[in-house]
């Protein structure tokens, strides 16, 4: 009798909407898992179309598309002789659910409909999804006719059931059934299921990966058992960032861990396990197997089908591993570099723009482009022959093998500081040192004659010059002076990111990087439509403080000793003019009124504990007790949500940030599809050519139409 098992689980970099490439990934990691002995594969959730299509699972062509991938994944030789687990929307009974499709040789032996609907923060899925509320009860579902003609099945099990093979017995959590008060896995391992698989669309938020391994760890320790989680990984085609992290653990050890970040599109992890050791595991505690005795059955779909093979007795076992953390400043320095990789590739520029003011946000832009050129080198190195040919086609040369990430930052990053009359000789020389040390092509520019040419036309249509308060002018005029500089960068910066290449005859364009963080665009401490206004910010959803951690990290980890002065200096927009012996007038916490360690507390308090006004001055009297009286406190609190009430409209206009903190103000109201699309759209564009042929192939009469 067979005791050992393979199983294996992945991390797939999916694309919503990408079918094509989304079949290919999903075929590969299969082929992989068989290569290594698996007989169980688990993909990312909703793997099939894409985890983020949002509106777009309102639409029947992401419907019908999943099917075709679907069918076409049965037909496959690869997909032979080792149970399948995929992620896709069925509609049944004309409701939408998100499900698993669990098949063998060319038989769906299990539909098993997502029963826990992520519906807080940045998921939606009670928008697009119905729970399936009925527990431990399946249905008939009939299938559709491309399947029933490739599978000779009518129906399938449709529900919550549990799989019964030959030597052992599955159940399937997905993603958010995991983080619940009562998990599935609680009763199917009480009934006797001993692997258990989690099939997740779980994004990167600092210091996550915590949560995420004590969970699946504590699964298995009050329960016992193997548990197999996957997930999505990269950009989907939105804000988030999809980080990995698969994994598979036995009796609350991890016994294989998958990469958070890398640029690996299909990552597998594969364990050899003993489900003796579950067994013998569980046989002593005594209070599950009261529990046990007690509970519930779950409907079993028998498959004639072995996991283990006879002849296993001297295959080797898995070992039990350590789990690796990142620290936060890690995590910043892979996570959003990872996630400029995929916008880059995916968006068919050139490379990227960014403002390079001299100051911090800016600095800390330029070295997650640099630490991108890092990782891309290093995958080149490694062998990454999909890497090898994005970089090829990114920098327009066919024979081209990155090998220095400085000389690779020169190709595919421009940096440009633009100064004006209120700019010092400190910021430019600082901005200009970075861009030496991380090998940018840096431009150097005065934005002083559009600034005055553009009040100047304000001067000839009302008579009225305007003037900064340093020269008598009033609130009024100091702000309006101020945005117009500010957005007159925006201008340039999108001028130079289309033309510079061209200018230096170079092929393509560039993307416009903006540097706003997460505290200043809470407060709405920027200009609307300024250089904060760009095509992506992968700093848009990190605090102030992680941030300077961050370029602390970045002197040692990438020898940038430039980032010392810009980190020593003090944060300031340079908007007003300097004071009569050249230093700064101006900086940024005095601005806002408060610092950006206070900006982190608000926004923490505001958006994860839900605080209004009263409340969070409560609670700030308590915490700031050692610090503040509570006059200050109240003045603070009454400043906070006064800036942020009137900045508030500010927020539609963000760029698209990388998700990092659970604070984020980025405002995703109504039409919520991705921003990053595939435009070849090859899967679709080839079923409307399909279709063409036929028509055109059929006769008028064939078709019921007139001659």
């Amino acid at each position: 009798m067979g005791r050992k098992v393979t199983v294996a689980t992945c991390a797939l970099n999916q694309w919503a909407l990408d079918f094509e490439g989304n079949l290919r990934r999903i075929l590969k990691s299969i082929e992989i898992a068989k290569s290594r002995g698996a007989r169980y594969r688990l993909g990312p959730e909703l793997e099939i179309c894409g985890y983020g299509c949002w509106d777009h699972y309102h639409e029947s062509d992401t419907l019908l598309h999943s099917l075709q991938v679907l069918a076409a994944l049965l037909d496959s030789p690869v997909t032979q002789d080792i149970i399948c687990d995929v992620g896709m929307p069925i509609m049944h009974r004309n409701v939408r659910y998100n499900c698993r499709v669990i098949f063998l040789n060319r038989k769906i032996l299990l539909i098993r409909p997502k029963m826990a609907l992520a519906n807080e923060g940045n998921y939606h899925e009670l928008r697009w999804f119905t729970p399936w509320s009925r527990s431990r009860q399946v249905e008939e579902y009939f299938l559709p006719r491309m399947l029933k003609d490739l599978t000779q099945q009518e129906t399938v099990p449709f529900g919550d059931a549990v799989l019964a093979t030959l030597d052992t017995c599955l159940g399937s959590e997905i993603c958010e059934e995991l983080w619940t008060p009562h998990s599935p896995h609680v009763d199917m391992g009480l009934d006797g299921v001993e692997i258990f698989t989690n099939a997740s669309g779980s994004h990167h938020v600092l210091r996550k990966a915590h949560a995420r391994v004590d969970l699946v760890t504590m699964a298995t320790t009050k329960n016992g058992g193997i548990y197999l989680l996957a997930n999505q990984k990269g950009c989907d085609g939105d804000r988030l960032y999809y980080d990995g992290c698969a994994m598979i653990a036995m009796n609350g050890s991890i016994f294989a861990q998958g990469t958070q970040f890398s640029l690996e599109d299909v990552e597998v992890l594969t364990a050899t396990l003993d489900l003796e050791d579950v067994r013998s595991y569980r046989a002593e505690i005594s209070s599950r197997n009261l529990a046990a005795s007690r509970v519930s059955p779950y409907p079993r779909v028998k498959v004639d089908f072995a996991l283990s093979r006879p002849e296993d007795l001297l295959e080797p076992v898995s070992a039990p591993v350590e789990w690796t953390y990142h620290s936060p400043e890690e995590e910043i320095s892979l996570g959003p570099a990872c996630w400029l990789w995929d916008f880059l590739r995916r968006s068919q520029q050139a490379g990227f723009f960014l403002p390079l003011s001299g100051g911090v946000d800016s600095a800390a832009t330029a070295c997650l482009v640099y630490s991108m050129c890092h990782q891309v080198c290093e995958a080149v190195r490694s062998g990454n022959q999909d890497v090898l040919a994005d970089i090829r086609a990114i920098v327009d040369h066919s024979n081209y093998s990155p090998k220095d990430p400085r000389e690779l930052c020169g190709r595919v990053l421009t940096t440009c500081y633009m100064a004006s009359q209120n700019s010092s000789q400190e910021t430019c020389s600082r901005a200009r040192e970075l861009a030496q040390q991380i090998g940018s092509h840096h431009i150097g520019l005065n934005i002083d004659p559009a600034v005055q040419a553009v009040v100047g036309i304000f001067s000839l249509v009302t008579g009225k010059s305007p003037q900064f308060a340093a020269h008598g002018g009033s609130l009024r005029e100091n702000l309006a002076l101020q945005n117009v500089q500010a957005r007159i960068r925006m201008v340039l910066a999108y001028l130079l990111a289309q033309l510079s290449l061209w200018s230096r005859g170079v092929r393509g364009g560039l993307l416009v990087l903006g540097s706003a963080n997460v505290d200043e665009s809470l407060l709405g401490y920027l200009t609307k439509y300024d250089c904060s206004s760009a095509d992506i910010n992968p700093i848009g959803g990190i605090s102030k403080t992680d941030l300077r951690a961050f370029v602390r990290f970045c002197i040692g980890r990438f020898r940038l000793p430039a980032l010392q002065g810009i980190l020593s200096a003090p944060a300031t927009a340079e908007l007003e003019p300097l004071a009569q012996d050249g230093q700064l007038s101006q900086t940024d916490e005095e601005d806002m009124g408060m610092t950006y360690a206070e900006l982190s507390v608000f926004g923490r308090l505001r958006k994860l504990a839900k605080m209004g006004p009263y409340s969070m001055f409560c609670r700030l009297l308590q915490l700031w007790r050692d610090t503040w009286t509570p006059r200050q406190v109240a003045d603070k609190v009454k400043q906070f949500f006064s800036k942020y009430s009137a900045n508030r409209h500010k927020m539609t206009t963000l760029t698209p940030a990388y998700h990092a903190e659970n604070y984020s103000p980025d405002d995703n109201r109504f039409d919520l599809r991705p921003f990053l699309y595939n435009t070849r759209w090859p899967w679709q564009f080839r079923c409307i050519e399909n279709q063409v042929l036929r028509l055109d192939v059929e006769s008028p009469q064939a078709l019921g139409l007139p001659d």
